[in-house]
C-alpha cells in the first residue's frame, strides 16, 4: 500500500504480485493499516488519506488481475507503521488515563477506534473495481492483529476477550471471508496444546495461547510464525532446524486434533544479517516447512500453506530485514519456491462443498485443507 501511495514506486505492486503469480503463489499477507506515521492509511482517529486508500484499492485490484488474493492484517501489535502505541497515543489526546500499550486491549476508547478502522475497511469501495471490500473474493481473509502479545497479564485472559470481541464485531459486518486472530503461535504454560515447543520459557508468558487463542467464536483457521535466529540464544544452525521441525509438527497436529482447523505458517524465515548464515542453510529450512506442508495436504491434513518473510522489489533493499526474498532473480530459493507451488497445486482438488459435521471437537470431521483451498468458489461463486 505504501509502495502503491507514489506514482513514482506504484509499479513496484504491479512487479512483485506479477512475479509472485509466475512462480505459482497464490496468497499474499499484506498491511490493510498504517496508522499516524508516513504515508498513514489512518491519520488520526476515523481520519483517513484518500490518496492512501486509493492505493490499497490499488493493491487489491492488481492482486485480482494476477490471480493472488491477500491476507489483510488490520493493525500492528508494534510500533512499525503506527502499532498499538499509536492508538495509545491517540486516546491519551482524547483525554484517556491509559500509559501502557497493552491498554489497547481494555481501554473502550480504543477499542472502538479499533472497530471504526475495521468498519473503515470492510466497507470500503474500491475506487477500480467498485466492490465493497466485504464482498470482494480478491481478499482471502482478516487478520485482527499482526503478532499480538499482552504481557502484562500472562493469563491470557485480557487478550482472548479482546480476540473474541472484536471477532465477533468483524463477523457481524463480514461473513464472508475468512477470519484469523495473527498470533506467533507461542503456547501457554498451561495450554492444551504442545507448550514444549515454545523456543523459550519467556515465550509462554506473553498472554497468548495458540489453542485459546483460534478457539475463539469466528476464527476460522489458525496461524503461526517462525523466527528460531531470532527467538533462541543458540547461533547454530542446527538448532535452528531441530526447532522448527519440531514447531512446525506441533502446530500441524494441535491444529488438527484439538483445533480442527487449518494452520497458515504466515511468516517465517532466516535472516542474512545473523551470524554464520548461507543461502543454504536457509533453503534447508525453508524446506522443513514446505515439506511438511506437502506432506500434510496429501493426506489432507491441517497444513494449509507456508507465507515467507518478505517478498520485496529489487528497488527495496532498504526494506530488507534479513529476510528479504527477490522473487525477479533465478536463484535456488525462488526454484523452491516454484517447486511447492507446483506439487501442491497438483496434489489435490478443491472440495464442492462445506462439511456436515460443524463440531469442532471432532478432530477429523473433514478434510482440512480442501475446504480451505475451496472455500472462496463456495461463497463467491
Amino acid at each position: 500500500m505504501v509502495n502503491a501511495a507514489d506514482a513514482s514506486t506504484r509499479s513496484r505492486v504491479d512487479d512483485v504480485l506479477a512475479a509472485g503469480a509466475s512462480l505459482g503463489l497464490t496468497v499474499c499477507r499484506t498491511w490493510a493499516f498504517n496508522d499516524g506515521t508516513w504515508q498513514a492509511l489512518q491519520v488520526s482517529p476515523g481520519n483517513y488519506d484518500e490518496n492512501v486508500f486509493q492505493a490499497l484499492d490499488y493493491v487489491i485490484y492488481k492482486a485480482q488481475s494476477n490471480g493472488v488474493r491477500l491476507l489483510l492484517s488490520l493493525v500492528n501489535n508494534w510500533q512499525d507503521f503506527g502499532g498499538r502505541a499509536k492508538y495509545i497515543t491517540w486516546a491519551q489526546a482524547a483525554g484517556e488515563n491509559v500509559t501502557s500499550e497493552d491498554d489497547f486491549y481494555t481501554n473502550a476508547v480504543c477499542r472502538q477506534f479499533y472497530k471504526d478502522h475495521v468498519k473503515a475497511i470492510l466497507t470500503r469501495v474500491n475506487t477500480f473495481t467498485q466492490v465493497e471490500y466485504l464482498n470482494d473474493g480478491t481478499i482471502f481473509g482478516w487478520e485482527l492483529i499482526n503478532e499480538p502479545e499482552c504481557s502484562s497479564d500472562p493469563s491470557g485472559n485480557t487478550l482472548q476477550a479482546w480476540i473474541e470481541e472484536m471477532a465477533t464485531y468483524v463477523k457481524s459486518l463480514d461473513n464472508n471471508h475468512l477470519l484469523t486472530v495473527g498470533v506467533e503461535g507461542f503456547y501457554a504454560s498451561n495450554s492444551k496444546g504442545t507448550s514444549s515447543s515454545n523456543p523459550n520459557s519467556y515465550s509462554g508468558t506473553l498472554g497468548t495461547d495458540f489453542v485459546l487463542n483460534h478457539q475463539a467464536s469466528g476464527i476460522d483457521f489458525a496461524t503461526a510464525h517462525a523466527y528460531p535466529d531470532s527467538w533462541l540464544s543458540t547461533q547454530n544452525v542446527e538448532d535452528y532446524q531441530t526447532f522448527f521441525q519440531s514447531w512446525v509438527d506441533a502446530h500441524i497436529e494441535d491444529a488438527e486434533t484439538i483445533l480442527g482447523m487449518p494452520v497458515l505458517f504466515t511468516e517465517f524465515g532466516l535472516s542474512s544479517t545473523k551470524p554464520n548464515y548461507t543461502t543454504t542453510d536457509r533453503d534447508a529450512f525453508y524446506k522443513i516447512v514446505f515439506d511438511k506442508i506437502y506432506a500434510s495436504a496429501q493426506i489432507n491434513g491441517a497444513g494449509a500453506g507456508a507465507l515467507l518473510w518478505q517478498f520485496l522489489h529489487t528497488a527495496m533493499t532498504s526494506w530488507d530485514d534479513g529476510y528479504g526474498i527477490y522473487p525477479f532473480e533465478c536463484s535456488s530459493i525462488t526454484e523452491l519456491i516454484q517447486e511447492q507451488s507446483s506439487r501442491l497445486q497438483t496434489s489435490f482438488e478443491p472440495s464442492c462443498c462445506w462439511p456436515q459435521d460443524n463440531n469442532t471437537s471432532s478432530p477429523h470431521r473433514h478434510s482440512i485443507t480442501k475446504i480451505f483451498k475451496g472455500v472462496f468458489t463456495h461463497i463467491f461463486k
